[in-house]
């Protein structure tokens, strides 16, 4: 019996230790999701903007979705106008991990008029 005195201390220790790393990632897990999440809203947003100038005939559709992807958050990454006043846009979202460093969320999004 005195040789297994202190392994209960030992387990908890070990069972702690495993708990915090499931817990850490779940957190970043979590955030990744999170930062998904917005960059698609985000770019969601952004192709309906500029979609709405290029059937109006704006000649530069792409800063009206440069400037809703800013207001969410998030910077524009590439915009495409194609044939129909349809536009693809591609948005990054930063998501700052701490010691881990900085890593992109990207959301991607297309939008334009339905033909008759």
């Amino acid at each position: 019996m005195t040789s297994e005195r202190g392994s209960a201390t030992v387990w908890v220790l070990t069972l702690s230790a495993v708990l915090v790393t499931v817990a850490a990632a779940a957190v970043l897990v979590g955030l990744a999701m999170v930062a998904r999440h917005r960059a698609g809203t985000a770019a969601d947003l952004a192709a309906l903007a500029a979609a709405g100038r290029a059937v109006v005939g704006d000649p530069d559709p792409c800063a009206a979705a440069a400037e809703i992807a800013e207001a969410n958050g998030a910077q524009l990454s590439g915009c495409r106008l194609e044939p129909g006043s349809v536009v693809t846009v591609e948005v990054r979202v930063a998501v700052p991990l701490g010691r881990l460093g900085e890593h992109e969320g990207v959301g991607r999004a297309r939008a334009g008029p339905v033909p008759p």
